[in-house]
């Protein structure tokens, strides 16, 4: 397949590049703008790595990169120049507390740049569209586990107002232009080469240094986490499916419709307490760490929960990565990166 990847130099976009890239015969189209909302070179590093794995070499795959802002169109034009199979757009601002601070970058990337992305699809030939959503967006949403089917019009950050936006945006295309698109809404994603700003990430940091970590609304949040290798295998599985069809007999359910779209979950299906979280870090770190209890912060979901059948029931499931298999990959990346 012709595979194009924005947000390649991102934690699962990598991820995505370097699956790929494995399993051979594909020609993978990678952009990204690698921006500074972290450390730039962690990005570099990621397309570093892809490069020096080199499998395409071995097993006839293809991979070029492109340092691309999705909301360039001049530049976009010419990537789209030939036909995709598949288009992932992992491309966005992330970031539920930033969204407070810097509104401008999450309507400019998630909100215009994903328009610019979907007017390429229209007028280009691309077989589908997989683009990815948030847990964020069920919101106030007290039905638990999240549902497909639930809720969503109750957003508690600007992030997730922009990514039921995406939703919505690429809802329209499917309906007017006959572009088949599936939305991914992913529950707290965790691994190797992950984003700093992330609570594990940043939790092994501060355990490491003697640091106290920021532990919110006391320690009483859950939240569904999910090994980044697991969400790569079901993108793998989709991608490798038939696009979603437009279905006439539709009767109104709000994660499918008429037209060739699709919405589904991937999550682990099995909420983790933050406090249960913190004692399987402080064991595989080796160390106790300092808890600075504080208040529910702004934009915060208190629970997450994926309910994940439809997602098995359409791909099948994947064998699960346990919190503690996955946190053991992530720590021992840790320490190789860091020289910790």
């Amino acid at each position: 397949m012709r595979i194009l990847v924005t947000g390649a130099a991102g934690f699962i976009g990598a991820h995505l590049v370097q699956r790929l890239v494995t399993d051979g015969g594909h020609e993978i189209i990678g952009v990204d703008t690698i921006n500074d909302y972290y450390d730039p070179q962690l990005k570099k590093a990621r397309l570093k790595h892809l490069c020096v794995m080199r499998p395409w070499e071995k097993n006839s795959s293809r991979f070029y990169f492109y340092p691309v802002d999705i909301g360039d169109r001049d530049a976009l034009q010419k990537i789209f120049a030939k036909r995709f199979d598949v288009a992932f757009n992992l491309a966005a601002q992330p970031g539920v507390r930033y969204s407070l601070q810097n509104p401008d970058a999450y309507i400019n990337a998630n909100v215009r740049g994903f328009h610019a992305l979907l007017e390429m699809c229209r007028g280009g030939d691309v077989g589908h569209l997989v683009f990815a959503s948030s847990s964020s967006v069920y919101g106030a949403n007290r039905r638990l586990p999240f549902s497909t089917a639930g809720n969503v019009d109750h957003p508690l950050s600007l992030y997730a107002a922009t990514k039921k936006c995406n939703e919505l945006q690429a809802h329209v295309y499917s309906h007017l232009y006959g572009l088949p698109c599936t939305g991914l809404r992913f529950f707290t994603v965790y691994g190797p080469w992950g984003r700093p700003d992330m609570a594990y990430y940043s939790f092994t940091r501060d355990i490491l240094a003697g640091r106290p970590i920021q532990v919110f609304n006391h320690g009483e949040m859950e939240r569904d986490f999910t090994y980044v290798d697991d969400i790569v295998e079901y993108m793998m599985r989709i991608a490798e499916s038939k696009p979603p069809a437009a279905d006439g007999g539709w009767n109104g359910e709000p994660d499918r419709g008429a037209a060739p779209w699709r919405i589904y979950n991937i999550g682990g299906n099995a909420p983790v307490k933050l406090t249960r979280f913190i004692e399987i870090l402080e064991r595989l770190l080796g160390k106790k760490a300092r808890l600075d209890m504080r208040a529910m912060q702004p934009g915060d979901i208190e629970r997450t929960w994926a309910d994940t059948e439809s997602l098995e029931r359409d791909f099948k499931s994947v064998p699960r990565t346990t919190l503690e298999e996955g946190l053991k990959e992530f720590v021992e990346w840790y320490r190789e990166w860091h020289q910790e």
